[in-house]
């Protein structure tokens, strides 16, 4: 065990922020602000290319040092380009696959001259929707040559994969962290790690804790993306609200491991017609909260005797003790 209970910094969706405001009002500047507003909300993530159509990297950069936030880091999205919709790093033309290769390493770039040190791949594109719709080990190879050229474009960028099972594609090339594992193993780049995020995680079969320990003893755990869902679909709904008890053994597993990355909040208030904001203020009181609860559970010797004898009726009631105050 670390102690490693130092708060986290907290990011919020960006793109939530422009519920209420009219199309024309939604620029970057506008949600930079809102989610500044935020008591608590102290780090951005920015989505390459999107947030970048009228500012310069560096002008981004001060953009968000004049809001007081930190840049977490850039996101990639490929949804610029109709030819992505059957692929970026894994299209069948390589005329496509390199495209989606230059958009990423320009990508890199901003982030760097914004003084980032982490690009996020979700690489949602790329998968099928039939069976006999594409052969696996091409679309493999395609996926590792890819990973292998972003990544070794500049060592000094931490690049993490985002995975999920599926969406907009029926199945992903990349669904769940054992895989991600398996590509980070053949792409053979030092640089290159995993993103969590709890929602994708949980509708991928895996158990949270489970798959960031995974990639913390195999990789590296480089973001971590809290939210919930029922386990279907990527719900994005406010942290702890359906699965509290697998959210707390996540933060224990996180305590654990030393995670002292960002907490990026991948909620959807505007799916519901929430106010952002406030969604946001509650996702960092639960996490708090949560936090508290897990620092003090990674610490229970209690605890770790009865996990060491699968005992789970004594583990369920220190659990309960100490996340609901009896039991």
């Amino acid at each position: 065990m670390t102690g490693n209970t130092h708060r986290p910094r907290y990011a919020a969706r960006l793109n939530a922020f422009g519920v209420g405001l009219p199309a024309a009002d939604r620029t970057i500047v506008n949600l930079i602000a809102r989610a500044a507003a935020v008591p608590g909300v102290d780090a951005a993530d920015l989505n390459f290319p999107d947030h970048f159509a009228h500012h310069s990297p560096r002008q981004l950069g001060q953009i968000l040092k004049d809001a007081g936030l930190h840049l977490n880091g850039l996101a990639m999205r490929y949804y610029s380009k109709d030819e992505f919709r059957l692929g970026a790093f894994t299209h069948p033309e390589e005329r496509v696959r390199q495209e989606a290769i230059d958009l990423t390493l320009r990508g890199i770039d901003a982030a760097a001259d914004m003084g980032g040190s982490l690009m996020t791949l979700w690489m949602g594109q790329d998968g099928v929707d039939y069976s006999f719709q594409g052969e696996f080990t091409v679309l493999w190879d395609y996926m590792i040559e890819a990973l292998a050229a972003v990544a070794a474009h500049d060592p000094g960028m931490n690049i993490a994969i985002e995975y999920k099972p599926n969406e907009p594609r029926a199945y992903s090339i990349l669904p769940d962290a054992a895989t991600v594992l398996l590509a980070i193993r053949d792409a053979g780049q030092v640089n290159l790690g995993a993103t969590l995020d709890f929602a994708h995680s949980l509708y991928a079969g895996e158990m949270p804790a489970h798959a960031a320990r995974l990639i913390a003893r195999h990789a590296r755990l480089l973001g971590v993306h809290l939210n919930d869902g029922y386990g279907k679909r990527d719900d994005g709904l406010m942290v702890g609200s359906v699965h509290p008890l697998q959210t707390v053994e996540l933060l224990v597993e996180l305590e654990r491991i030393g995670y002292s990355g960002a907490i990026y909040f991948d909620t959807f208030p505007d799916q519901g017609g929430a106010d952002p904001a406030a969604e946001a203020e509650t996702n960092i009181a639960l996490t708090e909260q949560l936090r508290v609860v897990a620092a003090a559970l990674a610490q229970d010797p209690a605890l770790t005797e009865a996990m060491a004898r699968q005992d789970a009726p004594a583990t369920t009631r220190i659990v309960a003790r100490t996340l609901y105050g009896s039991a």
